[in-house]
Order: structure tokens, then C-alpha cells, then sequence
């Protein structure tokens, strides 16, 4: 019997941890999730049954995983100064992803505002050593979010190179050594009252498109004048909550900002790669538990006293599913490749206009790939598609939601296009 570590995968680039970690995570995902996945699904809004998991995958009396990116001397792994960072992050996302979609984004959104800070040559040691405690020492999840989105300019926030922080209505001012953050955000991962740490982006100046007033600032969740809503319920997603952030004149220390004018704007264009490398793993973990779920089926389910893998039709459906995922799995190391700082001699520099869209690109190209095999598998196993029993269904409904998020198609499309065709108004 063929396993899903048969699909292909570049041996020469992955990381020297890819191994162990796989096999830890794999064991902790078929100990921890898969039997009680489909329950996770009426969990949304408590969390009860999804807590103890997340606090054995990413606890200190887990596997610890919350605390990678810090620094060795501060508690943590140092894979913020490791040159296969991508490789790491893409392992992970797709073993998570294989049992849980929705566990995935909530657990690896934890590390996204960290990179702003914790990803040589970017370092903040102040912020490091301040808030290591809180993820380094630890027995229980903990959780942060990066709160890009708002209600009136969606995703216009990633579109930095064209419109720099121009649609940002969340600022921060200035008061002598504190700044004062108004303003309002809608779905960030881990909103609802599970993080205990936000990232903030938001402007110095209103309206402005100047990259000296775009700002990443953080903002301990107890902090006095942070308030969220109730979760929203999805189609998919369960383990990750969503909802909206408000703040009112919150202040924070002003050695709080990442980094400063500029380099916040770099950093967070740094951020998108991380994104969208994430979702592929996402997406090609989830895959691979098609993979998993539909051989059962075909080699179990008769047509005219076949095996249904043995008929005509249906193998060459599932045949081209597999030639898909095998691709599929080929783009997603590859755009981590891409970003591994020891690629970076090759021209390939993170927030480079080339390294975004190219990332963009696979990332848009592996979401159709993954709804459309998700609706061909669906087609396979007909009135069983639906059954929560093969759990087709449940993935089915989280990839869609993993193409919409952070710009959706249109704005890898735009990326794309502005760099492969030079347009200037995009």
C-alpha cells in the first residue's frame, strides 16, 4: 500500500529538523486530532475539546512548538536565525494541516507577528526578552494574532507597494513615551479572547502612503482599552476564532513598535511570504489527508464487483487527483525555498517585488488546485461526499476559506501581474 510520504518532495532542500519534526507532529495529530476532529466542529465558540490539544502541541509539557522562533538564550529553539526557516515553517504547516486546517493557521498566525521581530537581520531584543516569558516558559498554549484586516479596505493593507499605509484607519500617536492606538479590526486568527499578544499595523499619519508613518506596534491583550467580540461561525475553521478588535485609546510603551519608520514597512512586507507559504502547507497537508481518506474509500467501495479504484473511470479521476497533489506538493517546497535566507545570495531578498510574487503566485495556484481536487473527490464518493464519516466534507469547506484569505485570487493575480507585465497602477 502506497503511504502519503510517497508524493514528492525536493530531498536537497528540506530542512535537517524536517524528519523528527514530521514524525513528532504526525504522532501527536494522530493521538491528539484526528479521532476527535469532527467534533471540533460544534467546539467553535468554547474551545473545550481543542484547547487540550493546541496545549500539547505547542506547551512547554507538549512539544513546546510556540517557542521556535526565539532565541536559545531566551528559552527558545533559535530557528529565527536558522537559513531553512521557510523549509521549517512549510513542515509544519502541512503536518497541522493534515489533521486540522484550522489548527494549522491558529497555531503557525502565533509565530507570523513574531518574524517581524525575531527573524535575523530584524531583531528586536528588547521586545525578544520581554515577551519570551510568556511563550518560552509556558505549560499551555499561548496565542498571538497579527491584526492586519479592517472593515473599510479588506486586504488593501498588503497592497504596501502601491498604497503604502494609505487605507489604515487604525493609528497610533505619540505621547511622550507612550503611544495611544485608536482604530478597529476585523478577523484576525486568534481574535475572540484567545491571544494574549497582538501585532498591530497601523499609521503615524491618516491618509498617509509615506513608509516613515506605517507601523507595526504590539499590544498585550489585557492592555486597558482592548476589547473584542464574540467569535464568528464559518463554514470551516473551527480551531481558529475570528472576530473583531476595537481600541480606544490604548496606550502602550513606545519601545513597544517593532522597529521604527521604514523598517516596519520592510518587515511587514517580509510578513506576506511567511502568509502565503503557510497556506500552501495549509493546503497541501490537507491534500495529503485526501490522499489518505480517498484510498480507503476506492480500494473498500465496489462498482460491478470491482474495487472502484479498479474502474476505468473513476482511476482516471483519481489518478489525475493524485498527479495534482504530487505537483501541488513539488510548488509548496519550492516557494519555501524561495524564501530561505540561504537562497538569498541568488537576488531572491524577501520582500522583493520578484520574491512576493512568485510566493503569491504558487500560493494562488495551489488553492484552485486544492478546491477543485476537493470537488472531484467529492464527486467520487457521491452521497458519501457529505458524510462527516470520511471527513472530505470538513476540508472541503476550510481550503475554500484558505483561497479567499489575504487578498483571495485578486490580489496574487495583481502581484503577478505587476511584476511580470510592469503595471504601475495595481
Amino acid at each position: 500500500m502506497k503511504h502519503f510520504d510517497d508524493f514528492s518532495r525536493p530531498l536537497e532542500y528540506i530542512s535537517p529538523m524536517d524528519k523528527h519534526l514530521r514524525t513528532v507532529i504526525r504522532k501527536w495529530a494522530d493521538e491528539e486530532v484526528l479521532p476527535f476532529r469532527r467534533r471540533f466542529d460544534e467546539d467553535w465558540k468554547e474551545h473545550k475539546l481543542i484547547e487540550p490539544a493546541f496545549d500539547k502541541l505547542m506547551g512547554n509539557k507538549g512539544l513546546g512548538l510556540q517557542k521556535a522562533l526565539f532565541p536559545e538564550e531566551l528559552g527558545g529553539w533559535g530557528l529565527g536565525h536558522s537559513d531553512s526557516t521557510f523549509m521549517t515553517s512549510y513542515a509544519l504547516s502541512e503536518e497541522v494541516g493534515r489533521a486540522d486546517t484550522g489548527m494549522a493557521v491558529a497555531f503557525l498566525v502565533t509565530l507570523w507577528p513574531l518574524t517581524t521581530i525575531l527573524i535575523e537581520p530584524h531583531v528586536n531584543w528588547r521586545l525578544a526578552k520581554e515577551f519570551a516569558p510568556m511563550f518560552c516558559n509556558s505549560d499551555c498554549a499561548v496565542f498571538s494574532a497579527l491584526t492586519m484586516t479592517e472593515p473599510q479596505g479588506g486586504a488593501d493593507i498588503e497592497n504596501i507597494g502601491l498604497l503604502g499605509g494609505k487605507t489604515l484607519r487604525t493609528t497610533a500617536r505619540l505621547d511622550g513615551d507612550e503611544w495611544v492606538i485608536n482604530g478597529h479590526k476585523l478577523w484576525p486568527t486568534n481574535s475572540a479572547g484567545v491571544s494574549k499578544l497582538f501585532g498591530v499595523p497601523c499609521t503615524t499619519k491618516l491618509g498617509s502612503s509615506d513608509l516613515d508613518d506605517f507601523a507595526i506596534i504590539f499590544v498585550p491583550t489585557d492592555t486597558k482599552g482592548v476589547s473584542e467580540g464574540n467569535p464568528y461561525e464559518k463554514a470551516g475553521m473551527a480551531a481558529d476564532k475570528n472576530s473583531d478588535i476595537w481600541f480606544e485609546d490604548v496606550r502602550v510603551p513606545s519601545w513597544y513598535r517593532a522597529h521604527g519608520p521604514v523598517l516596519d514597512a520592510q518587515t511587514f512586507v517580509e510578513v506576506i511570504p511567511w502568509g502565503q507559504v503557510a497556506s500552501c502547507g495549509f493546503l497541501t497537508g490537507a491534500m495529503l489527508n485526501l490522499y489518505e481518506r480517498l484510498y480507503e474509500f476506492v480500494s473498500t467501495r465496489t462498482y460491478c464487483n470491482r474495487t472502484l479504484k479498479e474502474n476505468d473511470a473513476v482511476a482516471g479521476v483519481i489518478g489525475r487527483i493524485a498527479g495534482d497533489i504530487d505537483i501541488c506538493r513539488i510548488l509548496g517546497h519550492e516557494a519555501a525555498r524561495i524564501g530561505d535566507r540561504r537562497n538569498m545570495p541568488f537576488g531572491n531578498e524577501l520582500g522583493s517585488e520578484e520574491t512576493i510574487a512568485k510566493i503569491r503566485n504558487i500560493k494562488d495556484f495551489i488553492s484552485d488546485k486544492s478546491v477543485e481536487i476537493f470537488g472531484r473527490a467529492m464527486d467520487v464518493l457521491g452521497a458519501y461526499g457529505p458524510d462527516r464519516e470520511w471527513d472530505i466534507e470538513k476540508h472541503w469547506r476550510d481550503v475554500k476559506i484558505i483561497q479567499l484569505w489575504m487578498g483571495g485570487k485578486q490580489l496574487c493575480q495583481m502581484e503577478a501581474a505587476r511584476y511580470f507585465f510592469n503595471c504601475k497602477t495595481l
